[in-house]
């Protein structure tokens, strides 16, 4: 999420650790070539987080390596390095990382590595964070839109082209193949949403992580906390929430996979409102979950969402 002092300092102070640890893995990543984990001659992209490794693995195909920092169910804004994440980047050929200020701690995983980076998400239209004190910073969730992950898979493209010019023809050929699948999601979404009647179409959330997906659905979105800002929802946060379910008679609430719903279960004790279900945002779930895919995770949630509003219609 947006780099904050609070949680910056944290992360200096960790990351700074973390470097006296690895001091032998840069030295060797700096005097040698890079290598794939795997045991075979493929470039290796490393990405910050699972959505990523995804999208990528799509693009890709089976020309590079593709695997991610952070594992299946992590929470991706507040995440902190450990000394073999740092081992594996100095082993990368690329890193991939989605930028808004999502990855606090990527300048300091990255400062003195040897290994070229891309930002996947450069020339998505940004949404501004709303309200707070993170008022104005861009709203990292870019990818809760199917068109604008289009956007990333055409970056990673043109990033795995500059990696692999031999490759890059299955490259472009792969990326708009897989966005001929995202605009096919893209659609399902708006289209199920759009079976919501004017007075539900609210997306009352813990985390105002949706605001892509509400822009695209036509969906008013509210929620408990505008970031992740690793402390607890306040009485006045959970107080606001409850005043406008409870003024829109808002059938359904929601919460993240990867955070805490209590909160949420507070407002749904003092509305009546019930629990439509967990989304997924920030991290898919592992091959045998409900979301091993990015394309799992939008439609996932679109049918979450639909279904918890309507009351069951779709």
């Amino acid at each position: 999420m947006p780099n904050f002092p609070f949680r910056r300092a944290k992360v200096v102070r960790r990351f700074a650790a973390l470097l006296t640890a690895s001091a032998l893995v840069l030295g060797v990543s700096a005097c040698g070539g890079n290598s794939s984990a795997g045991g075979d001659d493929k470039p290796v992209v490393l990405t910050t987080f699972t959505v990523l490794a995804d999208v990528a693995k799509n693009v890709a195909g089976d020309k590079l390596r593709v695997e991610s920092i952070t594992k299946a169910g992590a929470e991706i804004h507040g995440y902190e390095p450990t000394p073999g994440d740092i081992r594996k980047a100095a082993q990368a050929d690329l890193i991939l990382d989605n930028g808004l200020n999502l990855e606090a701690w990527f300048s300091q995983f990255v400062e003195g590595l040897d290994v070229p980076h891309a930002v996947v998400s450069d020339g998505v239209k940004v949404m501004p964070i709303a309200e707070d004190s993170y008022q104005g910073k861009p709203n990292p969730h870019a990818w809760m839109s199917p068109s604008n992950v289009q956007i990333y898979a055409n970056n990673m493209a043109k990033a795995f082209a500059k990696l692999d010019p031999a490759h890059a023809g299955e490259f472009e050929a792969n990326a708009k193949a897989y966005n001929a699948k995202l605009q096919t999601v893209q659609d399902e979404m708006v289209s199920k949403l759009s079976v919501l009647p004017e007075a539900h179409r609210a997306l009352v959330t813990c985390e105002g992580a949706f605001s892509y997906l509400a822009r695209d659905a036509g969906l008013k979105e509210v929620y408990i906390w505008a970031v992740n800002a690793e402390q607890q929802a306040t009485p006045q946060q959970i107080a606001r929430a409850i005043e406008f379910v409870k003024d829109n008679q808002v059938p359904a609430v929601f919460c993240e996979s990867t955070v805490s719903d209590a909160p949420m279960r507070q407002v749904v004790g003092a509305t009546g409102a019930k629990f439509g279900g967990v989304l997924y945002v920030d991290s898919l779930s592992e091959a045998d979950g409900p979301v091993p895919t990015y394309l799992d995770l939008i439609r996932h949630d679109a049918k979450t969402i639909t279904t918890a509003l309507t009351g069951g219609a779709s």
